[in-house]
């Protein structure tokens, strides 16, 4: 598959081939771009602009076509903007911005060593979209390497690493052109890149090439990496000064302004809408001051004293104009230089090492003479430590102490033998989960060094694992490869763990980022690979574009297939021994004769990879419920977090959640936003309303018009009005029948939005008014609005006119003329449109109340209203043509073509511009309003990284709490923290005790009274029993004693109508108790079986 030009590149690149078309991958030669400029191919930027001439074919040719072209309608802020691939890229653009993905599209790369830990690397920035990755290895492949390489198959062995990669990496965006160096590599050949990374070199070769990328200029960023079994580490040189532009990526903090005091140092006081994030020493400016006026020139102040809601100026304002309203105050973020040590220097003064887990604060030292023993034990004896060898090990321990010794008062006071062996036993293998985590990091950190967005890693960071190993001890002979693909596998934790990996059954809930790793993962761990082995995996989701730059098992052919099937068969070919079944069903309570208790109960553990909170918690609800060891995980930008639910040992995940997210009061976003995120909010409400509800309720209304009647008189209350109303609207006074309708529509929809709602706004309350209380009305964070001038000439009104007609005609069927898209014909249509003049109306209520839900308005003649209306709305039906219907629309933000994301973004800056806010582009507009969550694929990776290693422990089945690990880390930081999972609730009552995991169960189909009796052996004594939202029993009401001498089960089939399906042998009651001492008793639930 050829590699694509990417728009806007002056270059073409491609795959050469012999004429023999053989597929032998070692016939195929690849071009390399890397510092090749080819001038000619690209048009200067003005060539066309200025006489508005289009050219086509090769300019080395004198023949040309021109014609004069109109300039097409275009969104503010969006031209220029094609040569990134927005449909995409659009996840990773949320979180990177432009200017960043444009540094990664000019940078080329180089990755050295494709192991397990190379490819995974690769993976992560050709899915990132850099301009050009080098593969380099010279060694072949081995079937040692399918234990962590997800491109190898076995047909690969014995080819050069770096030509088998090729193919399979080159499928995951073809816009990166991929070439391989497969000979020694040169210090010289390090010039073409601006980036390098080393993933199997010895210390002397890298001291040797780091020192050239160092002293290079510019600089080359120099990265060295190594996964050794479950010890991983990585060292980082960007160079003598590096700029870093963003060092976290997070939005700049604002606030509003309530008052500024004329003092020294000042005292800024903010509205208590929102919590300041500001820190001390945060340098900040101010906009919009009025009064102190002086504040508004746009210099930099420092802050300290910062509190929730104020902070000092280091500034003395006591001759500055007195302060009187309004005002932003916004956090300007700060580049830092950073001065990078190379290799030679950093090697014996590394200063402080990146911690991830601070109950082994004392590790990363040791570590760091550990890998210099292990490179200094091959060089002496040409291989690595034998598994499972004794002597290595203590060959490897005494090389570690003689370097110890020789680090004078920096030397480690224990060099731990236990764990250097360890380190010994596996230092050969190349684990896919260590592989999984590491690629995360040094993709993130190479992305860093091309962009200068986020902290890099400063300058060593190292890493272990070692609880994931067996929890007994293993047999050294259990470490002997056995001629498989597993064998580095084995070589670390054992073939009797290897077996216990292969006869898993395993649920994974989802197929996306997420999912995609995981299967990755499992396939080459061999995870339900064996006889008895099974994986499920389900997801109800389709593959979209936006999926392709970071779920990799996707291609563009596979678009609108099915996730779970396309990431299972992907799976297979990673590794054909996978025993994998996908379905396309929903986890919930609509699927649970699919997922039945059968299919819970035979299950080993469950591993979650879903987006969102209520399905998680589902899931954790099964798992609790069957006491099956819940893997959970998830991303958000640059941060990933693990969370192990394991039975009786932790909490589940329900156990605690994060904080409802802050919404907007409703009268803020209908008529005082005071930012760009309730005009978005606005915008999507609109879009709704207009081209998807009332659509719809026309639709419900003539569908059935005697049904729908009956229920909105039955109603009879405001909401009801309103959807009559717009009802007859769309078929009365809005209806369209021509374009031009569609058109008239448009214009006056912004007369109404734009000019007359806010002329009756400041009408209602005029910009001296006061509250009840005497204080200014239109005081922070209010902003008082300008109704706005329509013009043909302004390009945002003609594109918001330009939407709105184009998506008003979707819905009645008109068909859309090319000429709305051409500005001067479309300018001559709107100034067809009569603008009736508008008035402002004497007591019209508009809603102040931040905890109002509604704005619509009740009335005593709704009723009356309702009936007149329908009378109407009957005599409109019987102008309609026979089977007449709108179509609605239902909103999508990943298709640029659909126009939806033009009229949201229209309407939102239209509405900014009444309020004075900032605009935005489209592009940020979708990101808002279309709730996009920004990912990635470096924290992905890394996020499911850390789980298999988990996963490790959970199929063991022996570990204790305490081996286990909870992960939260921002790779745009970088941040690593890791704990203990926190242990679950533990409740007692006499010599028992039980804790969320546990469930009580009674079996042989039980009476109330004996189940009731069996309680009251337990000093338990019941007095109420229910099941689901029915009351079975409870002991304040006499008729209900009636009911003792039947079985449970069918009480509440009686009383709670109970459908029982017969996949279902048990039902779940829970009972409320107390203790001889009328003390209420929390007790589990508990299970009934009946047959």
């Amino acid at each position: 598959m050829l590699p694509r030009k990417r728009a806007g590149e002056g270059e073409v690149v491609g795959v050469s081939e012999n004429n023999n078309n053989s597929n032998n991958i070692n016939d195929v030669s690849v071009t390399s771009p890397i510092k090749k400029h080819c001038p000619c191919d690209t048009a200067a930027p003005d060539s066309t602009a200025n006489n508005n001439t289009l050219t086509t074919g090769n300019n080395s040719s004198n023949h040309t076509s021109s014609c004069v072209v109109e300039p097409p309608i275009m969104a503010p802020g969006d031209a220029n903007h094609n040569d990134i691939d927005e449909d995409l890229h659009s996840r990773q653009l949320a979180l990177y911005g432009r200017e960043t993905m444009r540094r990664l599209f000019a940078s080329n790369i180089l990755i050295s060593g494709m192991q397990g830990l190379g490819a995974e690397i690769a993976k992560n920035l050709i899915l990132a979209g850099v301009k050009s990755v080098t593969l380099h290895d010279e060694g072949v492949v081995e079937l040692w390497d399918l234990s962590s390489n997800f491109v190898f198959s076995e047909n690969d062995v014995g080819k050069n690493r770096a030509l088998a990669s090729v193919q399979k990496l080159q499928e995951l965006n073809n816009a990166v052109v991929i070439s391989t160096l497969t000979t020694m590599l040169t210090k010289e050949q390090l010039s073409d890149f601006q980036a390098v990374v080393f993933t199997d070199i010895s210390l002397a070769k890298a001291l040797e090439f780091n020192d050239y990328c160092h002293n290079h200029r510019p600089s080359i960023s120099f990265i060295k990496a190594e996964v050794r079994g479950l010890f991983g580490s990585v060292f980082c040189d960007f160079g003598p000064e590096f700029t870093v532009f963003d060092v976290d990526g997070e939005e700049p903090h604002t606030g509003i302004i309530a008052s500024i005091s004329n003092d020294y140092p000042a005292l800024v006081s903010c509205v208590d809408d929102e919590r300041l994030e500001f820190q001390d020493g945060d340098l900040v400016i101010f906009s919009e001051v009025q009064g102190m006026t002086e504040l508004n020139d746009g210099k930099p102040r420092k802050i300290k004293s910062a509190r929730p809601y104020s902070f000092t100026l280091e500034e003395d304002t006591t001759n500055f104009g007195t302060y009187m309203k309004g005002g932003i105050v916004t956090q300007v973020k700060q580049s830092k230089v950073l001065n990078f040590k190379q290799l030679r220097e950093a090697i014996k003064d590394p200063g402080d090492f990146l911690l991830s887990d601070f109950s082994k604060f004392d590790r990363p030292p040791l570590l760091h003479i550990a890998f210099q023993a292990l490179d200094k034990f091959i060089s002496e004896f040409g291989s690595f430590p034998v598994a499972g060898s004794e002597e290595d090990a203590q060959k490897l321990t005494s090389i570690a102490a003689n370097i110890n010794e020789c680090l004078g008062e920096g030397k480690v006071e224990d060099i731990n033998p236990k764990l250097l062996k360890h380190f010994a036993f596996g230092a050969r293998a190349v684990l896919n989960p260590m592989a999984a985590m590491f690629g995360g990091i040094v993709g993130q950190e190479v992305v860093k060094a091309c962009s200068g967005k986020f902290h890099p890693l400063f300058q060593f960071f190292y890493f272990d694992s070692v609880e994931s190993l067996p929890a007994e001890p293993v047999d050294p002979s259990d470490f002997k490869p056995l001629n498989s693909r597993y064998d580095a596998q084995i070589s670390v934790f054992g073939s009797k763990l290897q077996k216990k990996l292969e006869d898993a059954k395993v649920f994974i809930v989802g197929s996306g980022a997420l999912g995609c790793e995981f299967l990755k993962n499992v396939a080459l761990m061999g995870v339900s690979c064996g006889s008895q082995g099974k994986l499920t995996i389900t997801d109800d989701d389709v593959i979209e574009k936006s999926n392709l730059s970071r779920q990799f098992l996707f291609r563009d052919w596979n678009i609108g297939h099915a996730k779970s099937t396309v990431a299972a068969s992907a799976a297979a070919s990673i590794n054909p021994q996978l025993k994998i079944e996908a379905l396309q069903n929903r986890v919930g309570p609509e699927t649970e004769c699919v997922f039945n208790d059968a299919f819970w109960e035979n299950l080993t553990v469950v591993i979650n990879a879903l987006d969102n909170v209520n399905a998680r918690l589902y899931v954790d609800q099964r798992c609790l419920y069957f006491q099956k060891p819940l893997l959970e995980s998830g991303t958000l930008g640059a941060k990933c977090n693990t969370q192990m639910v394991i039975p009786h040992l932790t909490e589940n995940y329900g156990a605690s959640r994060d904080p409802p997210e802050k919404q907007a009061p409703m009268c803020t976003v209908h008529s005082f936003p005071h930012n760009i995120d309730h005009c978005l909010t606005w915008a999507r409400s609109e879009f709704e309303g207009l081209l998807e509800k009332t659509p719809a309720e026309v639709n419900a209304y003539l569908s059935n018009p005697v049904e729908y009647a009956t229920s909105m008189r039955n109603a009879a209350d405001a909401q009801a009005k309103d959807n009559l109303e717009r009802i007859l609207e769309c078929l009365d006074r809005e209806k369209c029948e021509t374009f031009q309708d569609c058109v008239t529509w448009a214009r006056l929809r912004f007369e109404d939005y734009f000019v007359n709602r806010v002329k009756q706004l400041i009408f209602t309350f005029p910009e001296d008014a006061a509250t009840s209380t005497g204080a200014p009305f239109w005081s922070a964070p209010k902003r008082f609005p300008h109704p706005l001038q329509f013009s043909a000439a302004d390009p945002s009104h003609l594109h918001f006119i330009m939407a709105a007609s184009i998506l008003r005609a979707e819905t009645f069927a008109i068909p859309v003329p090319d000429r709305v898209k051409n500005s001067k014909m479309l300018a001559e249509a709107v100034e067809k449109v009569i603008v009736p003049d508008f008035l402002p109306k004497e007591g019209v209520k508009i809603e102040t109340d931040e905890k109002a839900t509604n704005l619509s308005t009740a009335s005593v003649d709704d009723a009356a209203v309702i009936n007149e209306l329908l009378f109407k709305l009957e005599l409109c039906r019987n102008n309609l043509p026979s089977g007449f219907r709108m179509k609605p629309i239902q909103f999508e933000k990943d298709d640029d073509t659909n126009h939806h994301m033009d009229l949201i973004a229209g309407l939102a800056n239209m509405r900014a511009r009444n309020y004075s806010i900032p605009e935005v582009d489209k592009l940020k507009a979708k990101f808002i309003a279309g709730r996009i969550i920004p990912a990635i694929a470096t924290s992905t990776a890394m996020a499911t990284g850390l789980v298999c290693l988990e996963l490790y422990k959970v199929l063991d089945g022996a570990h204790k709490v305490e081996d286990y690990r909870n992960t939260f880390a921002n790779l745009a930081l970088p941040l690593f923290s890791m704990a203990e999972p926190v242990p679950p609730k533990v409740l007692k009552h006499r010599d028992m005790s039980w804790t969320v995991w546990d469930r009580w169960i009674l079996r042989d189909n039980p009476t109330l009274r004996e189940l009731i009796q069996w309680l009251k052996e337990k000093g338990l004594n019941a007095y109420s029993l229910s099941y689901g939202s029915c009351l079975l029993f409870n002991s304040m009401f006499p008729r209900h004693k009636e009911r003792w001498d039947k079985k449970v089960v069918d009480v509440a089939r009686e009383v709670a109508k109970a459908e029982l399906p017969p996949y279902r042998s048990h039902l779940d009651v829970v009972v409320a108790c107390e203790d001889d001492e009328d003390n209420d008793i929390d007790i589990p639930q508990i299970s009934i079986y009946y047959r």
